[in-house]
């Protein structure tokens, strides 16, 4: 049985997304004039869209799932160790330094 993760499709609209936001970052901090004068600009290894592959992107959802599952286990055994049912915001902030290492 396969477990829940996260969609690809979702996984994927974010990817570019911040694909395209700091595409146009670049173009912000070079500005337009240094596109205009570059020959071929279309075909510049800058300008090309990014893509990912289809297999990438279920990685990509698989490491996210694992990320998410270790944090909230994680935060679990703080909660659990301080006498709490409920995880807390503060519980996933103490546990985020060593879990960011850890991946």
């Amino acid at each position: 049985m396969e477990e829940n993760t996260f969609e690809p499709d979702l996984v994927h609209a974010i990817f570019k997304l911040v694909w395209s936001n700091r595409a146009l970052e670049r173009q912000m901090i070079e500005g337009t004039d240094a596109l205009d004068c570059e020959v071929g600009a279309g075909t510049s290894k800058k300008n090309r869209p990014s893509s990912a592959n289809g297999n990438a992107v279920k990685l990509s959802c698989e490491l996210l799932r694992n990320f998410v599952t270790e944090a909230v286990q994680r935060a679990a055994t703080i909660a659990e160790a301080e006498g709490v049912s409920k995880i807390e915001a503060t519980h996933l902030e103490r546990v985020l330094p060593q879990l960011l290492l850890d991946f």
